[in-house]
């Protein structure tokens, strides 16, 4: 039986406990308001975050991982006995945080084996994989059956945001193929989702109400589904959405999670993300 660790970054929104209870390390982006800058999780957390993001005026920026922050982790696992190491990082498509664990996995190439793997997703949408993948490798399975089972899961993810402004997508540089929602984000309520790792316009509705129904839709009415999370940032009406979803059927436990400050950084207060993980 193989000891595979499981390294990812703190875009997948797992809390630090759960990330513990299944043998997930994270590595942490850097989160800037201004000329101050904060460790994710160790210097600032969530709540803290959210607080901070209401109250200033100016929009925070996210920076990502150094490889060292990478190595550090791989030879941690490596110096704990492990085999190999399983990295899935933040979609490469909005962040330099996949390159940098791949320079590090060069890095100490002599010392473990590390497999890097852009999942092209964020939020507990990542988070997903994350979990589904660390309960296999807790079975003994070995990089190269948990790599197939990681490029076999990354189609069945999906993932989709309510949000109330697109002011920080488009201040963030992250707005991707949601740009043509702009000229009308006085009469709408936007509905964003992520393709081929980057954001794009999912659906326009004329009220809150309605894009929050939107959303639960695609948890209801989806085919099969493994796993179900939902992530709250900061979101006063989180508890209309969870009583609109309540109904949604899935293998697993539905995940309820903050949405934290990486991807909060670029959707704002007030966002409510979906992330659906179908059967194979």
């Amino acid at each position: 039986m193989a000891r595979i660790r499981i390294v990812t970054d703190t875009a997948c929104d797992l809390s630090a406990d759960v990330a513990e209870a299944h043998g997930i390390t994270l590595v942490p982006l850097s989160i800037r308001f201004g000329s101050e800058e904060f460790v994710d999780g160790r210097d600032l957390t969530t709540a803290e975050f959210w607080a901070r993001c209401k109250a200033s005026d100016v929009l925070p920026e996210t920076a990502a991982p150094s490889p060292g922050a990478f190595q550090e982790a791989f030879l941690a696992a490596a110096q704990a006995g492990y085999d190999g190491v399983l990295s899935l990082s933040l979609s490469a498509g909005v962040s330099a945080t996949y390159q940098a664990a791949v320079a590090a996995a060069k890095a100490v190439a002599d010392t473990i084996e590390v497999r890097t793997i852009d999942s092209r997703s964020m939020t507990m949408g990542l988070g997903l994989i994350c979990l589904d993948t660390a309960e296999l490798a807790s079975t003994g399975a070995d990089l190269d059956a948990l790599e197939a089972h990681v490029t076999a899961l990354i189609p069945r993810v999906s993932v989709f945001g309510v949000v109330d402004t697109l002011e920080h997508l488009e201040k963030g540089g992250r707005i991707g193929g949601a740009r043509a929602l702009l000229g009308s984000l006085l009469s709408i309520k936007p509905v964003v989702t992520l393709v081929d790792g980057e954001v794009a316009e999912e659906s326009k509705q004329r009220t809150r109400g309605r894009s929050l129904q939107y959303l639960a839709d695609k948890a209801l009415r989806s085919p099969a589904l493994s796993r179900i999370a939902v992530a709250d940032g900061a979101a006063g009406d989180i508890d209309d959405f969870l009583a609109l979803i309540a109904g949604a059927q899935s293998q697993h436990p539905i995940v309820v999670g903050q949405l934290g400050p990486v991807v909060g950084t670029h959707t704002g207060p007030g966002t409510i993300g979906l992330c659906l993980l179908t059967t194979g």
